[in-house]
């Protein structure tokens, strides 16, 4: 096995002190060593491979460059996007990212955090469960700083950054109802969390705008837990009764998926007998028979500006909250039907 290379060994090699060696390689720039020493250091350095070590940098600098990520859910492919994004900048900043999906539990999102608590992380960057208040005045006690992402809690102060959830449900059944839709149903989460209540509210508040009937029939509110079952009794719910929608509005891909499974199975064809809107893109959706309309959120800037604001947090601790409300895009494919077929 081959020895690795220390300071001295590079030191000696130049033939100069181990201090000077630890200067350039740790300062750069401002290590006050000669342009013409410095480029000779580093090129030794990189022939013996030199690699420095990062308890010894951490415990200088008392940091560890790494970030926890805690999302709600990772097999679903817009957490798995934003993690990508998050941990290209990260690295980019010089952070490492140690990421996990809560699954939507409260305890499970606890234990993470603690675990990565113990793993001594700079900072998180955290998609919030529901009942997961506690969790985060934790952090806020002991001065961990911390990004919420895609949620946050209204009632505890904090650095967020998450869509205009309204507006983008408001423009989603809009476009349903652009298209002739008079009966537009809801199938959302049911759950507190302000993000799911900002599009329930959103696509009402267009529908009373447009002095249509809001049922409170027609709003379906799933259980995560039981997504499957939960969203084949909303749609039945919505379809098969004495007087059906015509539209239904998806508060998240999931649940689209989902629900787009079980109007085949009824037979109903997309968008002739019901039309459907999405928030956030599905991977199915490209090769389902009828393009889907759907949110576009914007998830690239929505990562940076998480990492952003964490990493100048944790530079700065004394910075201030910092908090961001993104539009979102609306995306028009052939499932909101066209104006001519209502």
């Amino acid at each position: 096995m081959k020895k690795k290379a220390l300071l001295k060994d590079i030191a000696k090699k130049v033939g100069v002190s181990i201090a000077t060696v630890s200067y350039v390689l740790s300062k750069g720039k401002e290590s006050k060593v000669s342009v013409e020493m410095s480029e000779k250091i580093k090129k030794v350095a990189k022939e013996l491979n030199y690699q420095p070590n990062q308890i010894a940098k951490s415990l200088k600098s008392g940091r560890t460059f790494t970030i926890g990520l805690v999302v709600a859910d990772i097999s679903n492919p817009f957490f798995a996007h934003i993690a990508r994004i998050i941990e290209d900048e990260a690295a980019k900043l010089g952070y490492t990212l140690v990421f996990s999906s809560s699954d939507e539990r409260a305890e499970k999102s606890w234990g993470l955090i603690k675990f990565l608590i113990n793993r001594q992380v700079d900072g998180f960057i955290i998609v919030p469960t529901k009942g997961s208040e506690d969790q985060i005045k934790h952090l806020k006690e002991q001065n961990i700083p911390f990004v919420l992402i895609d949620r946050y809690f209204q009632e505890i102060p904090s650095n967020y950054v998450v869509i205009d959830n309204f507006g983008a449900a408001y423009k989603a059944v809009e476009r349903l109802i652009v298209t002739g839709n008079k009966k537009i149903g809801i199938i959302a989460y049911g759950n507190s969390l302000v993000h799911m209540k900002g599009r329930i509210k959103g696509a009402m508040a267009a529908m009373e705008n447009h002095n249509l009937k809001v049922n409170e029939s027609w709003l379906k509110e799933i259980n995560f837990s039981s997504i499957g079952e939960d969203v084949v009794n909303g749609i039945n719910g919505l379809l098969l009764v004495e007087e059906p929608v015509t539209a239904i509005f998806f508060a998240s891909n999931s649940l689209a998926i989902h629900g787009m499974k079980q109007i085949d199975k009824l037979g109903l064809k997309v968008p002739n007998d019901v039309a459907i809107v999405s928030f956030d893109q599905g991977e199915a959706f490209d090769f389902y028979y009828s393009p889907i309309t759907y949110i576009q959120q914007p998830l690239t800037e929505l990562g940076k500006e998480a990492v952003k604001i964490l990493v100048d947090e944790i530079s700065d601790p004394e910075i201030g909250y910092k908090q961001m409300s993104l539009e979102a895009k609306l995306i028009v494919r052939e499932s909101c039907g066209k104006a001519s077929l209502r």
